[in-house]
């Protein structure tokens, strides 16, 4: 069945008590106060926590701190620049600094036990990545020089937190981790606290804020929210931060700290930060985050059948996966027979290419893992951008077949410049995506349609066929904004943005609501 929603560091040396007593983080974080909220939890008879479950920067916002970075007190929401939507339209058929060059790689190994976990710096060889400064539009590291104590700090709508379970912290959309050890331990000291009672801890209610855990084994994800976004929602939040970090170390992270469970993986990290913050920034606009579906970039059918099949092509050659993608819109995607893409792993992808400035000057090939697909081996994927906006991954097994994708990828070139479809990508997106005053309507009686009609009129497709006179806000059904979700081929289509809902807060309002909907 097809949905709808529519809109009318702690040292080595320190030692954690298991004991410690959860309500001291109400003095590190003030935001927090007892109530008479219980604490969810749920039995300990938990999995192992292999699975991934369901829960982008957008280029097209330039903004220093994104929506949920308002302090509490702000109530005047600034729109950001660039276009207010995401401009989705979709048709069936188809960390540190960010001047840090060092950055996070496992070595893959014919047998998993034996995988090394080690940082590579990127000396202008194709192989690894290197982030310099980060392109207009992608959101890097936020108030750096805050931390627990700052008022500031402790203002924030919502904060993220990456922490191990020795309780050294590995990334804080806020602040440096280093000096928000002391709160890593605390939030630490909460989950083994409720783990030794032989319980989970998944939220904590405290006033209007939400403190919402995730344990995958070693690494724990906390949210603390005042935004009244549901605990579903923030849930996948974590679950997508989660999975954008294994596809950077792949799950094999989790040997390290097996080994050694004071294990520091920071460094791993390095020069990712923008990754994550661009990530955090697009579950503010971008739907694929909660729908777990993507879109597509609007094309004519010609034009789209005829990408698919130079890639197609390329794929018969060896390729697991080929996609051509326009910013976060795919523009094809063909796979391997039998090797399917979850739309998570796309999004995960589009992010970590497009908030990384080193893709886009030279031509990588550089270790990647999709957590849907196998969250415990590495695939190789060559990125490459085309023009400005458009990029081509090509993903493999292969460690050594950086060259044979590099003729790939002329070859699909080519056939994309002489065939102007990279002009056709170019021209849709400056058309934009649909508008609401630009559907199909057709007259309805003063009684309203009968569901026979409604259906008659969702698979009518007639160019010809007259439209009805734009009637006021919202056209004649009084529709404002939609968007269409289907199970079947897991893309959505959803409106741009119009009037009354090209306000900034309006549109933030829209997609809570929808999100709401959405896990509801």
């Amino acid at each position: 069945m097809d949905s709808v929603s529519s809109s009318s560091s702690l040292d080595d040396s320190t030692q954690l008590s298991p004991n410690s007593d959860p309500k001291d983080v109400e003095q590190r974080f003030d935001l927090l106060s007892v109530t008479d909220e219980p604490i969810q939890s749920e039995p300990s008879h938990r999995g192992n926590g292999d699975g991934f479950t369901n829960g982008s920067l957008n280029p097209e916002r330039s903004t220093g701190d994104e929506d949920d970075d308002q302090l509490v007190e702000d109530q005047e929401l600034v729109a950001d620049e660039g276009p207010s939507s995401p401009n989705s339209c979709s048709y069936a058929g188809e960390r540190g600094s960010a001047s840090a060059t060092s950055v996070s790689r496992i070595d893959a190994a014919s047998d998993i036990d034996d995988i090394e976990i080690q940082g590579v710096r990127n000396e202008s060889s194709f192989e690894g990545i290197s982030d310099s400064q980060p392109s207009s539009g992608v959101p890097g590291k936020h108030r750096v020089d805050e931390d627990d104590a700052s008022i500031s700090w402790r203002k924030r709508k919502k904060h993220f937190f990456i922490l191990s379970n020795s309780g050294k912290p590995i990334y804080s959309r806020y602040g440096d981790e280093h000096k928000l050890a002391g709160f890593s331990a605390t939030l630490q000291a909460i989950i083994s606290f409720m783990e030794n009672g032989g319980d989970r801890v998944k939220l904590v209610k405290a006033g209007k804020h939400q403190v919402v855990f995730v344990v995958k084994g070693p690494i724990y994800l906390v949210c603390i929210s005042c935004n009244e976004e549901p605990f579903e929602s923030l849930k996948g939040q974590l679950e997508l931060i989660y999975g954008q970090m294994i596809l950077i170390l792949t799950k094999s992270i989790n040997r390290s700290f097996e080994k050694n469970p004071k294990f520091d993986m920071t460094h791993l990290l390095g020069g990712t930060d923008d990754v994550f913050s661009s990530l955090i920034h697009s579950f503010s606009w971008n739907p694929a985050t909660f729908l777990h579906a993507y879109t597509c970039l609007p094309l004519a059918y010609a034009t789209r059948q005829a990408a698919g099949a130079i890639l197609q092509d390329v794929a018969d050659s060896g390729v697991l996966f080929a996609i051509l993608m326009c910013k976060h819109k795919v523009i094809s995607l063909v796979g391997a027979q039998k090797a399917s893409l979850h739309p998570d792993d796309i999004l995960l992808l589009s992010n970590f290419v497009m908030s990384s400035e080193s893709f886009r000057t030279s031509e990588s090939f550089s270790p990647i893992c999709l957590p849907r697909y196998n969250p415990l081996a590495f695939l190789h994927a060559y990125v490459h951008f085309l023009d400005v906006d458009t990029y081509l991954m090509l993903l493999t097994t292969s460690s050594d077949a950086f060259y044979h994708l590099k003729d790939c990828r002329i070859r699909i070139e080519t056939v994309l410049l002489k065939s102007n479809i990279l002009s056709e990508v170019q021209r849709s997106l400056l058309d934009g995506g649909i508008q609401v005053e630009d559907l199909h309507v057709a007259p309805l009686p003063r009684s309203g349609p009968s569901p026979h009609q409604v259906q008659q009129i969702l698979q009518t497709d007639s160019p010809e066929r007259p439209r009805e006179p734009f009637v006021g806000i919202g056209g004649p059904a009084g529709l404002w904004h939609f968007i269409y979700r289907s199970i079947y081929l897991d893309q959505y289509v959803s409106t741009e943005f119009s009037a009354p809902l090209n306000n900034h807060q309006q549109q933030k309002r829209n997609w809570a609501i929808q999100n709401s909907v959405q896990k509801g």
